[in-house]
């Protein structure tokens, strides 16, 4: 029956991803029981040949009934998702503390931490891969849903660069994990709450709104200039760099693994005009931003990057920049999540998202022509200032390396122009204009 019920309920969850195509078969693989009323399931779904495995906190009602504060997460025949539930959730936190082995699952905390076992868990709404429990204001524990067996690269970075007591980091506290193919892979990390902190996205949009409403006609003349800030986020980014230089191997991409990189983007770039028709006109700026990088680039030094860097990664506290979620990009196996890459590629990406924080309020906005040359000031003004800080915390950005990194800005755009087509069609103008600049 529980099998049936999963199926039935997992189909309509947001981190379930396989959406829209149908179940051929689902399996408990590991069923543990963490305290009583409170099951860790490790379910393999089967869907047009391929397996993914999930994780799903499991609570147990014996009387078949679900309480009503937990209705919006009923299974089904007394069962519900456990994350919800705050009175059985604190035994993740005290098995982390305990470093306690439950069967096949390990609970771990790092060294010299201390966790506090007392705080209520709250579920964070708006995820899509993940869940997250926010622990009083404490610690939030991402619980990773899909599992992909090997350890999870945000818990790497974070817990190596917490080693070096290096900053711009979100402390790590513990984390579980179990052996899944013959390798430890990571099921939950705990993490320091930031409480008092506001999102890099939600404060560049308040810059946005502020200068569309406002009378002045600079955007660093007007109330909400977002500058300043962007030219230290430049300087964390730098700082994030050297560090994870430091934490983990480096190496450096020769001339023939260069035109390898830009032939996979030129790939990338004819299927992407295939998909999408509207870029085929724009297809010879991309193309020639390529050629250059392979004229111009001798040995193009790599390391471990974030990997899917934007403004919704990163979060300003009262005294400084943290960057969060070092997992790369969702989807991707995690060979290549880890794999060394240019730093010069969270760059771009972040180049990229002040594009958006600009344009994208222009979508369905009535004066967006008028607005437009605004627009495009303020991207400007906050892409300019954070290579400044990038430059001025260490970060490497030499003659030959602003062809790499216009190449590979443009390599996320072409990517951008996917997404938003397949997704968002009026957002299509927004990637669509970097091929101008």
């Amino acid at each position: 029956m529980l099998t049936e019920l999963l199926t039935g309920w997992m189909t309509h969850q947001r981190w379930f991803a396989g959406k829209g195509r149908p179940i051929d078969g689902l399996d408990v693989e590991s069923d543990v029981e963490l305290t009583p009323g409170l099951r860790h399931l490790i379910v393999s779904v089967r869907q047009n040949g391929t397996r993914d495995r999930y994780q799903v906190l499991l609570g147990c009602c014996d009387d078949g009934g679900v309480p009503d504060k937990l209705w919006h997460a009923q299974i089904g025949g007394g069962f519900y998702d456990a994350a919800h539930d705050a009175n059985l959730t604190g035994v993740l936190l005290e098995a982390m503390a305990a470093g306690r082995d439950i069967g096949p699952l390990r609970f771990r905390h790092l060294e010299g931490v201390h966790i506090d076992t007392s705080p209520r868990s709250l579920v964070l709404g708006a995820e899509q891969s993940n869940t997250s429990l926010v622990y009083g204001d404490a610690y939030i524990c991402k619980l990773f849903r899909r599992l992909i067996p090997g350890v999870n690269p945000e818990l790497e970075i974070v817990n190596a660069l917490a080693m070096r007591k290096a900053a711009h980091i979100a402390q790590p506290y513990g984390w579980i994990e179990i052996d899944l193919d013959g390798e430890p892979t990571t099921l939950a990390m705990n993490q320091e709450f930031l409480s008092n902190a506001n999102d890099g996205w939600a404060l560049a949009l308040a810059s946005v709104r502020d200068l569309y409403a406002s009378m002045e006609e600079s955007a660093s003349d007007a109330g909400g200039d977002f500058s300043a800030e962007a030219f230290r986020l430049g300087t964390a980014t730098a700082e994030v760099h050297q560090e994870m230089a430091a934490a983990f191997p480096t190496g450096v991409m020769d001339a023939p693994e260069v035109k390898r990189m830009v032939e996979d983007q030129r790939r990338r770039l004819s299927q992407a005009v295939d998909e999408v028709p509207e870029l085929a006109k724009y297809a010879h700026v991309a193309d020639d931003a390529y050629q250059r990088v392979v004229d111009v680039a001798h040995d193009v030094p790599v390391q471990r990057v974030h990997g899917d860097y934007h403004l919704g990664q990163v979060m300003r506290t009262p005294t400084d920049w943290i960057v969060l979620d070092f997992e790369g990009e969702p989807g991707q196996p995690l060979d290549e999540r880890r794999a060394l890459s240019s730093p010069l590629r969270d760059v771009a990406g972040m180049l990229r998202s002040f594009d958006y924080a600009a344009r994208h309020l222009l979508a369905d906005h009535d004066e967006a022509e008028d607005l437009l040359p605004r627009a495009t000031e303020w991207a400007e003004l906050n892409r300019s200032s954070f290579l400044a800080g990038y430059s001025a915390g260490g970060g490497r950005l030499r003659g030959e390396d602003a062809v790499l990194l216009r190449a590979l800005e443009l390599a996320k755009a072409v990517y951008e122009v996917v997404y938003e087509a397949r997704n968002r069609p009026s957002w299509l103008p927004i990637p669509l204009a970097a091929f101008g600049h």
